[in-house]
């Protein structure tokens, strides 16, 4: 251990992280200042929003709330945005973090039911296209009438809940009992070559599912945040948005899952792996235990769990209130229901959301830099200088290369507040106004797929519990996504040319 004061801050500092990133985010708070004094506001922003990419970018050395807080702290105290700016920010996202707040602790109470469910899917399909092409679609079909953030965290509680179980039979534990997730000491040769071959399973799984929250999301609207936003300023019912968006979003939805099934089919950008033979037969025998065992107590808990499944599809389908409202809801029926009034069992379930819902706070921190120093606005007016048949692909593409690297709700904000007041200076039909609408929808929902930082659900992941367990980095994340990427992306850009 260091003996000076000196020699204790730089252990401390970013703790266990690797000496060279702590060097690299300790010049980042060094340079940062310079830049501001030499080339201005908006230059530094631009460098700040790289440099916050970049902690993301390293989640797996350091969880990005402590770097890229620092960073955001520090263009607090330079002035590159204020505290009510955040605030403002904060207060306009606020249903995303009620969200995280509340659903994904409410998905906690529901696991028994998740992995009960997904159980049967998992073992009872033995082919990994089809296999794959199921996580897709339903990831999809629910994203279309649910929050692409609630979904991701019903897929990431299978997947925590299948890696468990294997992971401690390997080890020699209690399948049933909490053990050390991120440690793979107590396993042997053997276990650990299936282990990593179960990691590559559940990876492929993840990010299929994933993909499909943004082929379901981009169809409707409440299918993602942006949607309705853009619904409310076009006046757009329900079945009206879903018309006018699905020229672009239905061969989207098609091509997404061609590319689904062929990733798998072709083993290419690190889909194809198969569960290890010895893997599903340690799944298939606790779940074989599991339903022997299985008491009356723990099969109302299903029954009440099913039930707040179904109450949790028709509040979020019906909009009966804000998502997180409703999560809240569900945290408050199964809990009364299944004898869960341990104030430590309740705390558990939010350990997931919270430290998320924290770096959210911190995105939106770096979203309120991009609107002061109005980092996007040459790009905006250059967009609408175009004539109009070229600006429905540009402003896609616009949309869809800002959405990549910043906030698509907020890209999406921006963009239809300018092309609306446009076009109530007269400067466009409103056939016109339409088109332009829908390629901003499209282009913040769908080549933002490209990086975790452009869909909140891929960041959700990235920063889960499950991303380290299964060796889920940002890089693999763009790796992976790399051939949706082109495959969505291209495809919408060429639709929104043309077909519209």
């Amino acid at each position: 251990m260091p003996r000076s004061l000196t020699g204790a801050l730089a252990h401390s500092f970013l703790g266990q992280s690797p000496g060279w990133y702590k060097t690299v985010i300790a010049l980042f708070l060094v340079l940062n200042p310079l830049l501001l004094a030499t080339l201005g506001p908006v230059a530094t922003g631009w460098v700040l929003v790289v440099q916050f990419i970049f902690t993301l970018g390293m989640a797996l050395k350091c969880y990005p709330l402590m770097p890229g807080g620092l960073l955001l702290v520090e263009a607090l105290l330079l002035r590159m945005t204020t505290p009510e700016t955040l605030y403002e920010e904060l207060q306009h996202n606020f249903p995303v973090i009620l969200l995280l707040m509340f659903m994904v602790a409410g998905i906690h109470f529901m696991k028994e039911l998740l992995l009960f469910l997904f159980t049967r899917i998992l073992l009872g399909v033995r082919s990994k296209a089809l296999l794959a092409l199921l996580f897709c679609v339903l990831s999809a079909f629910l994203s279309a009438f649910l929050d692409a953030l609630t979904v991701t965290a019903v897929i990431i509680g299978a997947a925590v809940g299948f890696y468990a179980i294997y992971h401690r039979v390997a080890s020699g534990n209690d399948p049933r009992a909490d053990s050390a997730l991120d440690s793979d000491h107590q396993l042997g040769a053997l276990h650990r070559e299936d282990l990593e071959q179960f990691r590559a399973f559940l990876r492929s799984l993840l990010m299929h599912g994933a993909v499909g929250t943004a082929l379901g999301g981009v169809c409707t609207l409440v299918g993602e945040p942006q949607n309705l936003l853009i619904g409310h300023e076009m006046g757009w019912h329900f079945a009206e948005f879903f018309s006018k968006v699905a020229p672009v979003s239905m061969p989207v939805l098609a091509a997404g899952l061609v590319t689904c099934v062929l990733l798998e089919k072709l083993r290419l950008f690190g889909y194809g792996t198969l569960m290890p033979e010895r893997v599903r037969q340690v799944l298939s025998a606790c779940a074989a235990e599991d339903d022997a065992a299985r008491t009356a107590a723990q099969r109302l808990a299903l029954l009440v769990q099913g039930l707040a499944a179904l109450i949790l599809i028709v509040c979020l389908g019906l909009h009966l209130a804000e998502v997180g409202l409703i999560g809240l809801l569900v945290i408050v029926l199964i809990t009364a229901f299944t004898g869960i009034t341990d104030e430590h069992r309740l705390g558990r379930a939010f350990q997931d959301a919270m430290p998320f819902t924290a770096l959210l706070v911190v995105f939106f921190a770096v979203v309120a830099v991009i609107h002061q120093q109005q980092l996007f606005s040459p790009l905006i007016a250059w967009v609408l200088a175009l004539p109009g048949d070229q600006q429905p692909g540009m402003l896609y593409l616009a949309n869809g290369l800002l959405s990549a690297i910043s906030d698509n709700v907020f890209v999406a904000t921006i963009y239809i507040t300018e092309v609306k007041q446009a076009f109530l200076d007269g400067a466009m039909s409103r056939e016109h106004f339409e088109t332009l609408a829908v390629a901003i929808n499209t282009g913040t929902n769908l080549p933002s797929v490209a990086t975790p930082n452009g869909q909140a659900a891929f960041l959700f992941l990235l920063t889960s519990a499950i991303a380290p367990l299964v060796r889920l980095s940002y890089g693999r994340m763009v790796w992976m996504a790399l051939p949706y990427t082109v495959v969505m992306g291209g495809l919408g850009w060429w639709a929104v040319t043309h077909w519209l």
